[in-house]
């Protein structure tokens, strides 16, 4: 498609149309790089993407009727439509509107899940309860999304509140780049909880968007 994988910041919408394409993805701003880059190394024809604000995570409640209006603007110009979110904090409104559309998401409750692999999030659940998760995009974001975002810059003493439960942060990696770690570091001293990286690459993202392709 020739177009470079966008970095998105967390209020940005992303629509990228390539004229012939038989699938629509519906995604979250915080997928649209990776979206992009597996698109592209696997030289796939048949997506399009539109992608919501990945700041809609701290107001989960925006998702829903948006994914909707999507599904129901684009549904005769596809073949199919197919979603690119976990459950995002909607609480299973996001499963049971698109029950009610008639429309497919990527299993698992969140982006984490999917790129680490399903089964493997949740065996491992048990022994990661205290650990927050960051991804390429979260790690490139953090002030922006979650340092700025819950107000930790304006009130720091809900530090406590917010993170005052966790132990570490595992940075699910889905490329090998060494400023990515170093944020995502920086992020673990900032939030004071230790560190531990783990490579997933695109996980189960690239293996759901390959059966569609």
């Amino acid at each position: 498609m020739g177009q470079a994988p966008p970095d998105l910041s967390p209020s940005d919408s992303y629509d990228r149309r390539s004229g012939n394409a038989k699938v629509l993805l519906l995604a979250c701003g915080a997928l649209a790089q990776e979206i992009v880059d597996v698109i592209d190394r696997n030289q796939w024809q048949g997506f399009d993407i539109q992608c919501l604000p990945a700041k809609w995570h701290n107001t989960p409640q925006h998702i829903v009727p948006a994914l909707r209006e999507k599904i129901r603007a684009n549904r005769n110009a596809y073949e199919a439509v197919f979603v690119l979110y976990g459950d995002c904090g909607t609480g299973g409104l996001l499963d049971a509107m698109l029950a009610e559309e008639g429309v497919e998401r990527i299993e698992g409750p969140h982006c984490y899940a999917f790129f680490n692999g399903n089964v493997d999030f949740s065996r491992r659940a048990d022994s990661e309860f205290t650990a927050f998760y960051l991804t390429d995009y979260l790690a490139r974001h953090f002030d922006k999304l979650i340092w700025h975002g819950l107000g930790l810059d304006r009130h720091p003493e809900l530090l406590p509140m917010y993170f005052g439960n966790y132990t570490r942060i595992i940075y699910l990696a889905q490329t090998k780049d060494a400023a990515l770690v170093e944020k995502a570091q920086a992020a673990a001293e900032k939030l004071g909880l230790g560190f531990e990286y783990r490579f997933t690459g695109y996980g189960e993202l690239e293996t759901e968007m390959a059966k569609r392709a």
